[in-house]
C-alpha cells in the first residue's frame, strides 16, 4: 500500500512550458491527499523560490528542499538541516570569491550570486525564477551552492570541489552537495520520522538528481520529458508533464480514479 509521494518540481510538478502546473496534476495530488496518502515535495529549489512559482495554491504534507539539505513539514517548520561545513565550505567560499564562475551560495533565508552572465540569464528564464541578488558571503551556514555553465565547464570545475559532488539539473545549470546529502537523504529522515517504510513509497522525477530517488522507492516514475538516463533508472516512464503524465500514471497504477 501507498502512503506517501514524493514530487519533483521542474519538469515533473511545474511545466517549463506554461509556468504552471497542469490541472490533472493537480486534481490527482488533491486526490492523493482525500485518500489519506501523504504528498511530498522534493526539490532542489529553495523555499524562496518556491514562493515565486505557480503552484496552484497546492498544500503538502511535507517539503525536502534544496535536494535533502533543508526539510519541513507541512506548516514549513523546520524539522532537519544538513549544512556544508569544514574543507568543503571553505572551497565553495574561496570560488565563490574569484567569481571564475557564476555561483550561488544558498543559506536557509536567502542566497545570493557572485555574478551574473548569459548562462545564469538563461537558465532563470527557463525555470521561471528571477535572476538572484548580486551578494557577498558574511559567514552564515551554507546548504547548497549552484554553478552555471555548459557541461564542459561543469566538469573541470568538479574536478576543484573538496567533499563535494555534483549533480545536474539543467543543461547549463549543476547543484553542489556534500557527497553525504542528496533527495534520498531527505527522503529517509522524514519517513522515519513519521513511520513510513521505503516500501510504501513512490516517486516522480525527471532530472539527474532525481535518479537517486527512483530507485530508492518502491515504485519510481520518470516523466515523459525526463532524461533517458533518469527513465532507465525507473521502475515506469509515464507521459511527458504537459500531457498529464502524473495523473495516468496514478491512474494505470489504480491509486487515483
Amino acid at each position: 500500500m501507498v502512503k506517501c509521494v514524493f514530487f519533483d518540481v521542474d519538469g515533473t510538478l511545474l511545466s517549463h512550458k506554461t509556468g504552471f502546473i497542469p490541472k490533472s496534476t493537480v486534481q490527482a495530488l488533491e486526490q492523493l491527499r482525500q485518500s489519506g496518502i501523504r504528498t511530498v515535495m522534493a526539490t532542489g529549489r529553495h523555499r524562496l523560490e518556491l514562493e515565486e512559482l505557480s503552484l496552484g495554491g497546492l498544500a503538502f504534507d511535507g517539503y525536502i528542499t534544496l535536494n535533502g539539505q533543508l526539510i519541513y513539514n507541512e506548516k514549513w517548520e523546520l524539522l532537519h538541516s544538513h549544512p556544508i561545513v569544514g574543507e568543503s565550505k571553505n572551497c565553495l567560499i574561496e570560488l565563490f570569491e574569484k567569481k571564475e564562475i557564476p555561483l550561488i551560495l544558498v543559506e536557509q533565508d536567502a542566497y545570493y550570486i557572485n555574478f551574473v552572465n548569459d548562462y545564469v540569464r538563461q537558465v532563470q528564464k527557463d525555470i521561471y525564477s528571477s535572476i538572484p541578488c548580486v551578494g557577498s558571503y558574511h559567514g552564515g551556514d551554507i546548504f547548497l551552492a549552484m554553478a552555471y555553465g555548459d557541461e564542459a565547464a561543469g566538469v573541470e570545475f568538479e574536478k576543484r570541489l573538496v567533499g563535494l559532488r555534483v549533480t545536474r539539473w539543467h543543461d547549463r545549470a549543476v547543484d553542489i552537495l556534500p557527497v553525504d546529502g542528496s533527495k534520498v537523504q531527505g527522503i529517509a529522515y522524514y519517513l522515519g520520522q513519521n513511520d513510513i517504510s521505503p516500501e510504501e513509497t513512490m516517486a516522480f522525477g525527471d532530472s539527474e538528481n532525481d535518479i537517486e530517488m527512483l530507485e530508492f522507492v518502491r515504485i519510481g516514475i520518470a516523466m515523459g520529458n525526463a532524461t533517458d538516463d533518469v527513465k532507465h533508472a525507473a521502475d515506469h516512464v509515464t507521459d511527458d508533464i504537459d500531457e498529464d503524465g502524473i495523473w495516468k500514471a496514478l491512474v494505470k497504477l489504480g491509486i487515483v480514479h
